[in-house]
């Protein structure tokens, strides 16, 4: 007869991705044309906020420019704070009440996607995807058999003919013929 018992673990109970596009402008009065622009340092850290999970983070953002009639260049960089909240969906039956763990990824690290000159401003477009992951207690119902699995024989692969086959082959003296020999 089968029966169910309940286990307690750890596991996923809830999972979300969100794409960001972000605009942001600094000040270089002297740039004449961008020539990059590259974006490092990205730290984030998640957290639960009611019934949402937050994110918080950084990164800085490094813009390479020209100047003096394009003779002449140098790099500008912007520190870029953002806080960003997910409305991820919990599995059924989970509790985000609970004891749980926020695990924020990547998805896609922060990219410029444009940029452009305009009036001594320069203005920029920064990317990125993260992705959340919700870790919680949830149960998982199993099957259990009462009954126990039979033992299977083992049998010894020896057989008549391996030992007769042995007792000919064996010669009683041996060791006689060896002192003898010496």
């Amino acid at each position: 007869m089968t029966s169910y018992k309940e286990i307690v673990t750890k596991a996923i109970i809830g999972k979300g991705k969100k794409y960001f596009k972000n605009n942001y402008n600094i000040e270089a009065k002297e740039a004449t044309n961008v020539l990059g622009c590259w974006v490092i340092n990205h730290k984030f850290k998640g957290y639960k906020t009611g019934d949402k999970i937050g994110v918080d983070g950084s990164y800085d953002v490094n813009i390479w420019y020209s100047y003096d009639n394009d003779s002449k260049t140098t790099v500008i960089n912007k520190k870029v704070e953002y806080n960003d909240l997910f409305n991820v969906k919990v599995r059924e039956n989970a509790d985000l009440n609970g004891d749980t763990d926020i695990i924020v990824r990547t998805l896609k690290q922060p990219n410029c996607s444009k940029v452009n000159i305009e009036n001594g401003v320069i203005y920029f477009d920064i990317e990125k995807e993260l992705g959340v992951e919700i870790v919680g207690e949830t149960k998982v119902k199993i099957a259990i058999e009462e009954d126990e699995e039979p033992w299977d024989e083992i049998e010894d692969e020896l057989t008549e003919e391996t030992l007769e086959e042995i007792e000919q082959s064996v010669e009683e003296n041996y060791i006689d013929e060896q002192i003898d020999n010496n």
